[in-house]
């Protein structure tokens, strides 16, 4: 994809001059560092231009702009991405060869941006790169995380978390905006007096803390626009004095720089205490005042006007964190600009619409009233008559019924409920999966469905091939060019074409060998990072997820360790197993970081074995994220997707990895539903318990033990606990599974899915043996995967939920 606008040569012409000014007036004499530097700088001025030009073409169309709020944005190394929606790369690659240095070189100069953890910061990503090459005018906002969540290491066999600081190295791309600084106000009293029937509100004795912008350009390549994701940083408002002054005041003014530095410190700092709370609370009011104040900046600075905002904006908070963007925009219309209650509720809930992204309690936030209204008075008292104005209408409508009002209530028993607010208020609620969508219905917010069903609807997540397909698996994307043109790289549905040659042996053995390529590359990657090379032509089995109990992580543990007591008895799998795992444990989740150590001693146990260290291969991959999904998703055989069914709203790991050709081993749960209805019953491997099978064995006592005793196999994986791996003792895990210690044994159901899980399992890999048979399961989840796309994700949310245009060049 070339940009028209570039003329040839021009760019290479472009960087030189960049490294001039930077003091290298001759190129040979750079180093790859300072080539980085000039071709970062060079790359964001032709950015700026391209963005200039497509906000103001949306603005002359009278475009509506989405505003996507979210407090993840994992957006991965922009280097080459930008270069190739400039289409400069190959002059680049050019001009950089007659130096002795490559695109590669450059690119591993660049450090993965810490601004997220998990899928919620890849969806996030993946729907602002689709929003630009489709053309829809869109801002991202977030938080520029100075140490991102953490860097994660594994010393002796455990999780340590060090600081991230991430932006030394891969912070060229930013582009702070100063003129665009504004003020967020915490604390203070509030006086409210009235005049006739409008109520003026005084906000005293506060802290002001200055939110500055830096923004990055978010690029759609040829035909498409460029976006930007808006990243706040917190920065004192006042100047810290001369410390030859008052010594008490200097210490006092560095103290608050201090806690003012903590708000864009880092993502999801603990919240076991007072404090850890109070600063999340703060952080998401940072980030959607700041957000806020921008949005109807920019639109006064557009020329619109209040009345015309809700025509030119459409503002969306992803998941609960940005929900105080709700009585946030109500305090700015009625505080700032006069506007009534009635007026600013109707321009709120016409503009703002809600994702919900998991049915997990924890996630489903809450906040202590005394928290909230001592950090955020003037909201504190908007809840408060957002929850009186519907607790009253529901009254009307429900009268007597106490339970039904108090699960809707938006204030209630200490709590402010984020979820209800967002409910309440948004003119559109959707989950991100068929299943998920419906179980929101039937349980979580039941009663709000019963009430308004028009505003509820379901969009099935997706991922964008651009990055995940085309950027990370050129070797498949040239077969792919070669077999069924190119069409697919702007219209991924075009896979589809790939059916043509499922039957053909010469395509499906050339599928295999880019696999094996594939599988080579990773275990480059992995020899580089200090790893023992992998086997390619072992089956890699491929599990990466954040940890977490609900994700199963301990359920795969107990297949190898079944596995490995079967190797010791003399019964080998048909070829070598490589099992994969990735994945961060939250800094205060003890049994995520058990669920760790058990992995790594699981692997270290296994290399020493003379028996089975040839048949099995235990990996945790440390600090796994997008650079390292990139090599690791399209070598995968295995797509391990095998959450407790009703847990996982949708999950976006699966749609990457079925689009590199892995095979799903995985519950009815999240997207897998939908991926089995794309690919056939036929093409990936289902196990276990479905939501309604595990509603019923709740509701009827669930009693682990029961199947511990059952299955030999499961009762010799879990007592092999009981017995030290890698001089680790691990016996609490197995306790924690046939026991429960202080709650319900194995809450998750690992054991109640353990047999099913082998079982299917075992016919993988029995089916693997046969490899074109398995070639062709392959291509049919590469070719049925364009409907999993973001780009059929956000016309979609376009269409039905944010009614925005596509701007024409």
């Amino acid at each position: 994809m070339v940009d028209k606008t570039i003329k040839a040569g021009a760019f290479a012409r472009l960087v030189r001059a960049k490294l001039s000014a930077h003091g290298v007036p001759a190129p040979a004499n750079a180093t790859k560092e300072q080539w980085y530097t000039a071709t970062v700088a060079a790359a964001k001025e032709l950015l700026a231009r391209r963005a200039a030009a497509f906000r103001e073409r949306a603005r002359l169309g009278g475009h509506k702009r989405v505003a996507y709020l979210c407090m993840e944005f994992l957006v991965g190394r922009s280097f080459i991405e930008n270069l190739e929606a400039l289409g400069v790369c190959d002059e680049l690659s050019a001009e950089l060869s007659r130096y002795g240095l490559s695109l590669s070189d450059l690119y591993a100069s660049e450090s993965d941006p810490g601004l997220g953890n998990g899928g919620l910061g890849r969806l996030a990503a993946c729907f602002l790169d689709s929003l630009s090459a489709l053309s829809y005018p869109a801002i991202g906002y977030s938080l520029c995380y100075e140490s991102g969540l953490f860097r994660q290491r594994i010393v002796d066999g455990e999780q340590v978390e060090l600081s991230d600081d991430w932006i030394a190295s891969g912070g060229a791309w930013l582009v702070p905006r100063p003129e665009a600084t504004v003020a967020v106000r915490f604390g203070g009293r509030i006086e409210e007096r009235f005049e006739g029937n409008h109520l003026h509100i005084t906000h005293t004795e506060y802290e002001a803390v200055r939110a500055v912008p830096y923004d990055l350009y978010v690029p759609g390549g040829e035909g498409g626009g460029t976006n930007i994701l808006r990243l706040w940083r917190a920065k004192e408002a006042m100047p810290i004095p001369d410390p030859r002054g008052s010594q008490t005041g200097y210490v006092k003014a560095m103290q608050a720089r201090t806690a003012v530095g903590e708000l864009t410190r880092s993502l999801y700092p603990p919240d076991e205490h007072d404090e850890g709370k109070l600063l999340r609370l703060c952080q998401q009011y940072f980030l959607v005042s700041a957000s806020l104040q921008d949005i109807v900046a920019e639109h006064f600075a557009d020329g619109g006007t209040l009345a015309t905002l809700p025509m030119r904006v459409a503002i969306h908070i992803n998941d609960t964190h940005p929900a105080l963007a709700i009585p946030e925009l109500l305090r700015i219309l009625m505080d700032t600009h006069s506007y009534p209650w009635e007026g600013a509720w109707e321009m709120v809930s016409t503009m703002v619409s809600y994702t919900n992204h998991t049915v997990m309690p924890e996630a489903l936030e809450c906040w202590r009233t005394d928290l909230f209204r001592m950090k955020l008075p003037r909201l504190f008292s908007i809840v408060e008559e957002i929850n009186r104005r519907k607790t009253a209408a529901l009254w009307a409508r429900f009268t007597g019924d106490w339970d039904r009002i108090s699960r809707m209530a938006v204030v209630a028993n200490g709590q402010v409920r984020m979820a209800n607010i967002s409910v309440v208020t948004a003119h559109t609620v959707n989950g991100v999966s068929r299943l998920h969508s419906d179980i929101l219905k039937k349980t979580v917010f039941s009663d709000f469905y019963e009430e308004t069903p028009q505003k509820f609807k379901s969009i099935t997540n997706g991922v964008t091939h651009r990055r995940w397909l085309l950027h990370a698996n050129r070797e498949l994307c040239a077969l792919l060019d070669e077999l069924i043109g190119t069409g697919y790289r702007k219209d991924p549905e075009q896979l589809e074409g790939l059916l043509f040659y499922r039957g053909d042996s010469a395509v499906l053995e050339r599928l295999s060998l880019v696999k094996r390529t594939k599988k080579e590359s990773f275990s480059r990657f992995l020899v580089g990072r200090g790893a023992r090379p992998l086997d390619p032509e072992a089956v890699f089995d491929v599990q990466i997820k954040r940890m977490h109990e609900y994700k199963r992580q301990l359920l795969n543990v107990l297949k190898i360790l079944s596995l490995w007591e079967e190797v010791r008895a003399g019964k080998l799998p048909p070829r070598p197993i490589v099992f994969l795992f990735g994945g961060k444990a939250a800094r205060g989740y003890h049994m995520a970081k058990e669920m760790i150590r058990l992995i790594v001693a699981l692997g270290a146990e296994i290399a020493r074995d003379p028996v089975a260290r040839d048949a099995l291969r235990v990996e945790f991959c440390e600090d796994y994220n997008v650079t390292m999904a990139e090599q690791m998703i399209p070598a995968a055989d295995i797509s391990e997707q095998i959450s407790l069914a009703g847990k996982e709203a949708s999950g976006t790991g699966c749609m990457k990895l079925m689009m590199n050709g892995a095979v799903t081993l995985g519950t009815l749960d999240g997207a897998n539903v939908e991926i089995r209805d794309a690919v056939g019953a036929e093409n990936i491997y289902i196990f276990g318990l479905n939501e309604r099978d595990v509603e019923g064995l709740w509701c009827s006592g669930y009693d682990a033990r029961l199947y511990y005793r059952a299955s030999d196999r499961l009762r010799a994986a879990v007592d092999r606990l009981y017995s030290p791996l890698a001089g680790k003792d691990l016996s609490h895990i197995a306790e924690y599974l046939i026991a429960g210690r202080g709650s319900i044994a194995d809450p998750y159901m690992c054991l109640a899915d353990f047999d099913a899980y082998r079982a299917a399992f075992d016919r993988l890999l029995a089916d693997y043996e046969a490899r074109d048979e398995f070639s062709a399961r392959s291509l049919v989840n590469i070719a049925r995967s364009g409907r999993f796309s973001s780009d059929r994700c956000i016309r979609e949310y376009a269409e039905e939920i944010w009614h925005i245009t596509r701007v024409n060049e």
